[in-house]
């Protein structure tokens, strides 16, 4: 699968299937992802594999559409507000890396903001100073939803003097 193929088929995945997931596959894609554009060589991604126990803490209402693997993204913090914002900026490119690297393997993810919030946080453990990127189911697909229309760039694009 070449990048844009991957890039335009690439979906935001409900349900899994129930079969495992190579641990050194995903280890390999996390690897792939560490390439990612970051300000300074800062290298600000924090990654953390959800184990039962703190999985159920979190009582996702799909549990993850049934991922056989969950995994957390966070981004170092920083006293300058500018690092930290290209921190998150930089984690948001490697969570995008991950999941191409996972599509072009016949994996999928589920992309959730659900550890943003306060007491998600606190059962994962992020530190005060760290910015949730998300929380990701990852597995195989039962089903590869359909894309959704999306709005011309030529409509998004303006040219500045």
């Amino acid at each position: 699968m070449n990048t844009i193929e991957a890039i335009k088929t690439r979906r935001n995945i409900k349900q899994f299937k129930a079969d495992p997931i190579d641990r050194d596959k995903v280890i390999s894609w996390l690897e792939a992802a560490t390439f990612s554009p970051n300000h300074r060589m800062t290298e600000p991604w924090k990654v953390a594999f959800v184990g039962p126990e703190t999985r159920a803490k979190l009582n996702h209402k799909t549990d993850f559409g049934g991922a056989p693997l969950v995994l957390l993204l966070t981004s170092k913090g920083s006293a300058m507000p500018i690092e930290k914002e290209e921190n998150a900026y930089a984690v948001a490119c490697f969570a995008q890396s991950f999941m191409l690297a996972a599509a072009s393997e016949g994996a999928g993810t589920f992309w959730s903001s659900l550890a943003a919030a306060p007491k998600m946080r606190e059962i994962l453990e992020v530190p005060d100073e760290d910015v949730v990127i998300g929380i990701f189911g990852v597995g195989y697909p039962q089903e590869v939803p359909e894309a959704k229309e999306r709005i011309s760039i030529a409509e998004k694009i303006v040219e500045l003097p």
